[in-house]
C-alpha cells in the first residue's frame, strides 16, 4: 500500500506531461508515468541525476484493454490511485480537405479515447473511496478551432465535454475532474516550427512568448490542491484568446 498520493500522468515521459509529472514528484506524490514507448536510458539516467524517480509503465490508452491495465497494475502495486493526469495526446496537422480519415481517427483516438478510456477506469476507482482528481490536457485549438487541425480541435473540443460530464458524475461522490487548454507551449510540437514562424506567432499572443511547460504543471498542481473545483476549463494561453 502506498504511504504516498499515487498519481498517473499518462504521456508522462516528456514535454508538459513531464513538467506535470516533476511537479507532483515534488509536492510528495508516488508519480507513475505512462508512455507509448520505453524511455532511452539516457533519459532516465537524467531523471535520477535530477532527483526524480518515476514508475514507468507502458500502454497505448487508446487501447481500451491497455488503459484497463495502466490503472489494475497501480492497484496492484500501491493499492489506490489519487490523481489521473489525462496528457496523452499526438497531432496529424494537415488542412481538412486534404486530411486522410486514418490522420483524423488516430488523432480522435488517442487525444478523446484515450482520455475517455483512462477516466473510465481511474474514475470506478476514485468513486468507491468517495475521493480523487483527474485533470485532462485539453487546448485551446478545442476552444476556438485552429487551421490545419480539424482532427486536433474535434479532439480536444470532446476532451472539454467529457470533462465536463465526468465531473458531474464524479461530483456524485466526491471526485472531482477539471482541463487545462494551454495555448503555445515551449515543448518538441513547438520547436518542429521555424524561428520565423515562432516570432510571427509570438506577435499575436498579448504577453509576447510562449509558456513553459512548468506554468502548465502549476496550473495542474492547483486544480489537484483545490478541493472546490469540478468542471472547468482553465485556459493558460498568455492571452491569445481573449
Amino acid at each position: 500500500m502506498a504511504e504516498k498520493q499515487v498519481a498517473l500522468v499518462t504521456g508522462g515521459a516528456k514535454g508538459i506531461g513531464l513538467a506535470i509529472a516533476k511537479r507532483l514528484a515534488n509536492e510528495n506524490f508516488q508519480v507513475v508515468i505512462n508512455a507509448h514507448h520505453e524511455p532511452s536510458a539516457e533519459q532516465t539516467k537524467k531523471w535520477q541525476d535530477d532527483g526524480f524517480s518515476f514508475d514507468i509503465l507502458l500502454g497505448d490508452v487508446a487501447n481500451d484493454e491497455d488503459a484497463k491495465s495502466l490503472v489494475d497494475q497501480i492497484i496492484e502495486k500501491y493499492g489506490t490511485i489519487d490523481v489521473l493526469v489525462n496528457n496523452a495526446g499526438i497531432t496529424k496537422d494537415k488542412l481538412l480537405t486534404r486530411m486522410s480519415n486514418a490522420d483524423f481517427k488516430a488523432v480522435i483516438n488517442t487525444n478523446l479515447v484515450g482520455t475517455f478510456n483512462m477516466t473510465k477506469y481511474a474514475l470506478k476507482i476514485m468513486q468507491k473511496k468517495r475521493q480523487g482528481a483527474i485533470v485532462n490536457l485539453a487546448s485551446v485549438s478545442g476552444l476556438h478551432g485552429n487551421i490545419g487541425q480539424a482532427n486536433y480541435s474535434a479532439s480536444k473540443a470532446g476532451v472539454v465535454g467529457l470533462t465536463k460530464a465526468a465531473a458531474r458524475e464524479g461530483a456524485l461522490r466526491g471526485v472531482r475532474v477539471n482541463a487545462i487548454a494551454p495555448g503555445m507551449v515551449n515543448t518538441a510540437m513547438v520547436e518542429k516550427m521555424s524561428p520565423k514562424r515562432q516570432e510571427a506567432v509570438k506577435k499575436t499572443i498579448p504577453l509576447k512568448r510562449f509558456a513553459k511547460p512548468e506554468e502548465i504543471a502549476d496550473t495542474a498542481a492547483f486544480l489537484i490542491e483545490n478541493q472546490y473545483i469540478t468542471g472547468q476549463v482553465i485556459t493558460v494561453d498568455g492571452g491569445l484568446t481573449i
